[in-house]
């Protein structure tokens, strides 16, 4: 079988969890050398024990803190020592606060958010680019679907996915002329161990995961739509 990434090298953070490790196990399945990051070392280092036993490409954990310059600057210069070049970013680490009313939302918790989702975004790309250009590479963002859509009680969450977006296209165009491609994916509700934590808060957990579903349409729908 054809891998599509051999032996390419590939740096994905907020790795070990939800799409995150699904993005790294896409990757290994292709054939890349993954570095994926997170905070939590114990999920890391047993998604890295898993997926090394797959016999296509391979994947290494390093624990990141992906809000802290330096941590962000150690996982792109350990990346290249250890393999020599980087072919893909992704950028995926973040996280969605419990829902909270803009009159009760602090400005540290606002900008606390955009340390995390979006300028950590920003300075993984600044100090990968180098590497990237290299290769004629790519950045892959993940935003949310709420980036466009909007969402209630999450002003703060809201504004860095948007961010995101914004900050594809721009990047994108600055980083034509070296033949980096910047692309942007904004998913919708996925069940994932965030979502489930964030209806769990709610007074039934079962319906808070049962609406978000229903907030979006099917494959089968859509499929059905574009026939009609």
């Amino acid at each position: 079988m054809s891998l599509r990434y051999q032996d390419k090298v590939v740096i994905v953070t907020g790795g070990s969890k939800g799409i995150g490790r699904g993005i790294v196990k896409v990757f290994v399945e292709n054939g890349a050398k993954v570095v994926f990051c997170a905070r939590g070392a114990p999920a890391g280092e047993a998604l890295e024990a898993e997926l090394n036993k797959s016999g296509r490409g391979s994947c290494k954990f390093m624990s990141c803190d992906i809000s802290k310059e330096e941590d962000i600057k150690r996982l792109v210069a350990d990346t290249v020592e250890i393999y020599g070049c980087i072919d893909c970013l992704v950028n995926n680490a973040g996280w969605h606060p419990p829902h909270k009313p803009t009159d009760v939302t602090t400005a540290e918790e606002f900008r606390d958010l955009l340390n995390l989702n979006l300028i950590s975004y920003f300075l993984t790309a600044k100090y990968a680019l180098p590497f990237l250009r290299q290769r004629q590479g790519n950045i892959i963002n993940v935003s949310s679907l709420v980036g466009t859509i909007g969402q209630k009680d999450a002003v703060p969450y809201v504004a860095t996915k948007g961010a995101i977006i914004s900050m594809t296209k721009a990047m994108a165009v600055d980083e034509s002329r070296f033949n980096v491609r910047v692309n942007c994916i904004s998913p919708g509700n996925i069940l994932t161990p965030l979502w489930e934590d964030l209806a769990a808060q709610t007074p039934d957990a079962a319906a808070a995961i049962k609406d978000g579903a229903n907030s979006q349409l099917t494959f089968q729908q859509l499929k059905q739509k574009a026939h009609e």
